[in-house]
């Protein structure tokens, strides 16, 4: 699904999310114990797998114009906000012994890094 070469950015993306949760996963473990790593963890994969759904959105259809793409983007945007709003919700509603701390930092950091996915070049597509 991911392997249109358009794509390329997205993945790389998810991939330095999972960096940064996972070491923000220890930083808490040390911190706060295992509700420190889990909440860390929590936190780090809302924002995967909203990314994930934004990626798995784009990459349904070939957009043949810059409104059809503009489209893609707000539905995929839309989708990913809505699936943030969900765990959120979730994951605040069912875990009692979250620390907030450690659950929001990583929320907050992995936000920006997939605000990061503006920076990576694309140098495998020619156009």
């Amino acid at each position: 699904m991911f392997s249109n070469p358009r794509l390329r950015p997205i993945r790389i993306v998810l991939r330095w999310q999972l960096i940064v949760t996972m070491a923000l996963t220890l930083v808490a473990a040390l911190l706060w114990g295992k509700d420190g790593a889990v909440s860390a963890a929590l936190g780090g994969a809302v924002n995967f797998v909203a990314g994930w759904i934004y990626g798995w959105r784009v990459s349904l259809r070939e957009a043949r114009t810059a409104g059809e793409t503009l489209r893609t983007m707000l539905r995929a945007e839309a989708l990913k906000v809505l699936a943030i709003i969900v765990q959120l919700w979730l994951v605040l509603s069912l875990y009692p012994d979250i620390v907030h701390v450690a659950f929001f930092s990583a929320f907050v950091i992995t936000v920006v890094v997939f605000a990061a996915a503006i920076a990576v070049r694309d140098d495998e597509v020619k156009i």
